[in-house]
């Protein structure tokens, strides 16, 4: 016979397992919207089938959330008719506000808060284990979920709004570029493999002329002079390739290799007044500043040449880029045994930075792990001068970007040495000169 007392204990056990149930669909909703796509394709291709459920069910996300919804709602509002039933009895009307309370206590604290701070702190391993559970509540709650689903789309349209036309806000690249970043500052990414991958996602935005050797540091040669003097010049060199030049060093009449000049000075028994220069030399090939580095680098392996000359678009030459330049992009700056050392960069003990003018903004943003703008000028002279709307003088002092930059050496219109302090406190104002 069903008495008063069973009723309290089976009321009592179905609140139980209600709250239990709302566990589950809390901690099941955050853990799989909160989950690594990525770790659950790389899991899937290893053949864990789980990871494979998981992402079936990111594929109709709509119906998921739909399904976790309706079953933990369902669960909460009988958990809380329950509760206020076997409340009314024990103390009559003052249950319902007692049954208020409680419910709210247990429902926030057990049901939602506890198994989402769970499954936000491991969502990838929480996902694997209730993949399976969830997919068969998905499946059985699917003609309720799919109308509601009806329900909804209809609703939006009245306010003019259509869930087939909404669009991500960011680009794949963007999105991936995020993704590294905030797993670099979870400390599971290292600043070497973020900037490496921050590189090659560069490479379509930059363009030749953000990396390319300015005309004014090229080494060249003159195509004029004797031939003795052309292979000292091309020994003592650091470089494997040198453009030629002949009247002016903007008249790039061809590029010379080195193997191909030891090859002829063999050919010739040592003597080096029968090379003909001319005749081993190469035809230079011209590419617009305009390119960007990935059909640069395209370019360069479709030819099979490390080395090109940049023209602006009247046809005058920028200077010159090399497959190397564009590789540095990707992996940091390569050195060998013939490179040139060259300090452009000296750190001080009190945090500031002592810079060449010629140094890129972005090899200093990638050494200093800074965030100057790159987008208005390719040197960190260059910026200065955009963002000061002048040349400075020695002496000058300008805050932007959250920096105090103050110019120590000028050569006629050229800032050779700037002195570099971050600020604590980054300023939002334009360039304002400071002193």
């Amino acid at each position: 016979m069903f008495t008063m007392a069973s009723f309290e204990i089976f009321s009592i056990a179905a609140i139980i397992v209600c709250l239990l149930a709302s566990f589950f669909f809390s901690g099941s909703e955050t853990a799989l919207t909160a989950s690594s796509r990525a770790r659950m394709h790389a899991l899937a291709r290893n053949g864990d089938k789980r990871a494979k459920i998981v992402n079936r069910l990111l594929e109709m996300r709509e119906r998921l959330i739909g399904a976790v919804l309706l079953g933990n709602n369902v669960a909460n509002i009988v958990a809380s008719s329950l509760a206020t039933g076997i409340l009314l009895l024990w103390f009559g009307e003052v249950g319902i506000f007692y049954a208020t309370v409680i419910m709210a206590v247990v429902v926030v604290v057990f049901s939602e808060v506890m198994p989402k701070t769970i499954a936000i702190n491991h969502p990838d391993r929480v996902s694997l284990m209730i993949a399976r559970p969830i997919y068969w509540i998905v499946k059985l709650l699917a003609p309720i979920t799919i109308a509601i689903e009806k329900i909804v789309g209809l609703l939006l349209r009245l306010f003019g709004l259509r869930l087939d036309t909404i669009e991500n806000v960011l680009s794949g690249h963007e999105e991936l570029r995020g993704a590294v970043d905030l797993l670099h500052r979870e400390g599971e990414v290292k600043k070497d493999d973020r900037d490496m991958f921050g590189g090659l996602l560069d490479l379509r935005e930059l363009e030749v002329s953000d990396v390319m050797i300015h005309r004014t540091k090229m080494a060249t040669i003159n195509a004029d002079d004797t031939p003795e003097k052309i292979v000292s010049e091309v020994l003592a060199s650091a470089y494997t390739r040198l453009p030629i030049w002949r009247g002016t060093p903007e008249n790039i009449v061809g590029v010379i290799h080195a193997k191909d000049l030891l090859r002829e000075l063999d050919a010739v028994g040592g003597d080096e007044s029968k090379i003909d220069i001319a005749a081993i030399a190469l035809e230079p090939w011209f590419v617009p500043d305009a390119t960007s580095l990935a059909d640069q680098l395209k370019a360069f392996r479709r030819r099979k040449t490390h080395f090109a000359l940049v023209v602006d678009e009247y046809g005058e030459v920028m200077g010159l880029v090399t497959l190397e330049d564009i590789i540095e992009e990707i992996v940091g700056d390569i050195s060998d045994e013939h490179d040139v050392s060259v300090s452009g960069l000296r750190p001080q003990a009190d945090g500031s930075v002592t810079v060449d003018g010629g140094v890129p903004i972005r090899d200093l943003n990638r050494a200093m792990d800074w965030n100057l703008p790159d987008e208005e000028a390719t040197t960190i002279a260059g910026l200065v001068i955009h963002e000061a709307r002048l040349i400075p003088e020695p002496g000058q002092t300008f805050t932007f970007h959250g920096f105090r930059f103050r110019v120590l050496r000028k050569t006629r219109n050229r800032i050779t040495a700037l002195k570099i302090t971050p600020l604590k406190r980054p300023e939002v104002k334009p360039a304002e000169q400071a002193a």
